[in-house]
């Protein structure tokens, strides 16, 4: 046991090389063999090349009035046959915070105000590893959006990764564009991107996901906001079904799996989704396609009236019946009606996880974002 960590053994590091992520920080305690081998930075290189699929979603509310935040931050597990939902995953910070993006295993996270000097923290949740940031000219409605991809931005016993601040301003003839902030790790320091985008639309949902080397954010108009952290390089792309289609309001997210961009909709048409094959021509492949009428038949332990109640939404400040919060690797998280539930595209198994009291009920969703499980390092000097 206790040679297991040497060096010239490569059945130890194949072993537990193989072991899913999340069993190995306790892994590191049974001897100092294994702490040593796991620590390793090649070892947690090889790691953090695995794909690990999505681990759950944390989910945090915040008052429909007031300023203050609310610091309660739920993480609910996928992959369990009795949900549970946890509440003390970010204790390890030096505060409360609010999360704002998440990727790869990192998540990005501002203080909860009021505060006087609030700064932002990026951190990993299974390794309890987290740093400060300067936040300047802080907004607590800015948007965030982290950039990290381990096959290839984990050197030596540091994380390279990137932390992009989007802005709607207004420039000349009161066109709106949106203006890209971008935080590197290397450098330590930020700087404004010379890119803008032209576009009138808002952020929906304010939630960015990083595919490829690119991000994404979706907006409330017929298009997609998209930069590439790399190049710098920013412009829109078409959703599949623009909103002259619907008579009523339809409801959508984004997210990613197989390593590709999703676009998920529920609308009289029923439930679609679909996975961006090519980014300048705006082209989409329908990937799932059920209506209302199967959903409800296939699923009528948790969905009745579905027609009626998705198509009743006229307006957008109505709130909708099935809320879309979150789409990662084959699985939605939404909420319908006062239940929060997680639907397997794949296997079209559908489980009621809670019911929104768990969460308060003088509260809506701030935000919902998917995690996974990584061992990804720090470094906090």
């Amino acid at each position: 046991m206790g040679n297991v960590g040497e060096q010239n053994s490569d059945i130890p590091f194949d072993v537990l090389s193989r072991l899913p992520t999340k069993y190995l920080p306790r892994l590191k305690c049974v001897c100092k063999g294994w702490n040593h081998l796991i620590s390793d930075p090649i070892f947690m290189k090889v790691q953090s090349r695995k794909k690990e699929p999505v681990s759950g979603f944390f989910c945090q509310q915040r008052f429909r009035l007031g300023n203050e935040d609310i610091t309660t931050i739920t993480h609910i597990p996928v992959g369990k046959q009795e949900a549970k939902l946890f509440q003390t995953v970010f204790d390890f910070l030096p505060e409360h915070v609010v999360l704002l993006a998440s990727c790869n295993g990192l998540v990005c996270g501002r203080s909860c105000f009021p505060r006087i000097d609030p700064c932002l923290y990026i951190c990993n949740p299974l390794n309890h590893e987290w740093m400060r940031l300067t936040w300047e000219e802080p907004n607590r409605e800015d948007t965030f959006a982290l950039a990290f991809d381990p096959c290839r931005d984990l050197l030596g016993t540091s994380t390279k990764f990137k932390l992009i601040r989007v802005k709607q301003i207004e420039i000349e003839s009161k066109a709106l564009c949106f203006s890209f902030d971008i935080y590197s790790s290397d450098t330590r320091a930020w700087k404004k991107s010379e890119e803008i985008c032209k576009c009138n639309s808002n952020l929906y949902k304010n939630t960015g996901f990083y595919v490829e080397g690119v991000l994404h954010w979706l907006t409330d108009g017929d298009e997609m906001l998209t930069f590439h952290v790399e190049n710098e390089l920013s412009w829109l792309v078409s959703v599949p079904l623009p909103a002259i289609e619907f008579r009523s309001i339809p409801e959508a997210c984004i997210g990613h799996s197989d390593d590709r961009l999703h676009y998920v909709l529920v609308s009289q048409y029923g439930l679609q989704i679909w996975f961006l094959e090519d980014y300048f021509e705006s082209k989409w492949s329908l990937k799932l396609s059920k209506t209302l009428e199967e959903m409800e038949e296939q699923h009528m332990m948790f969905l009745y009236n579905l027609r009626e109640r998705v198509t009743q939404r006229l307006a957008v400040d109505m709130e909708p019946w099935v809320d879309l919060l979150a789409f990662k690797d084959g699985y939605l998280l939404m909420r319908v009606s006062r239940n929060i539930m997680l639907y397997n595209i794949e296997t079209n198994r559908m489980q009621l996880l809670c019911s929104l009291s768990k969460f308060g009920t003088h509260s809506t969703f701030c935000t919902v974002l998917p995690y996974s499980l990584s061992l990804v390092p720090l470094d906090q000097a």
